[in-house]
């Protein structure tokens, strides 16, 4: 099963993929990057998609509602994903679901001229079904 650094490169093989990090939100550190970073900084991109993910996690508006847990084992995360849009770029924070109490997510940076939203969604969730941290 691939790690932090494969998943990473996986997620640079997407069309428009600009840059990505494997972040924790609870402390905003950045776990792995690759690629660029929107304002030059990893850890700093880090530290304010940390707070923008952890905003989403947080709000009860956006808590699971019940009769909605995984069958086969731990509820599912009430968010999957927070998409940010700017006029240059598409911005995806998607939560890493894990054995423990997860407060992982990956970010994609993704050029929108090149890049295809939907599709770099679902393989972005194909990507974090597959992450193992070690």
């Amino acid at each position: 099963m691939p790690g932090i650094d494969e998943c990473l490169i996986d997620v640079m093989r997407l069309p428009g993929a600009r840059g990505a990090a494997v972040v924790d939100w609870t402390s905003g550190l950045a776990l792995g990057t690759i690629g660029e970073s929107p304002n030059g900084d990893h850890e700093a991109t880090a530290a304010e998609t940390a707070e923008v993910a952890r905003m989403a996690a947080e709000q009860p508006v956006f808590a699971q509602a019940e009769g909605h847990a995984s069958a086969s084992g731990p509820p599912a995360p009430a968010v999957e994903d927070v998409i940010v849009t700017t006029a240059p770029s598409y911005h995806i924070l998607r939560f890493v679901e894990t054995a423990f109490d997860s407060s992982v997510f990956l970010h994609l940076w993704l050029d929108r001229a090149e890049g295809n939203l939907a599709l770099a969604r679902i393989r972005l969730g194909e990507i974090a079904e597959r992450l193992v941290l070690a």
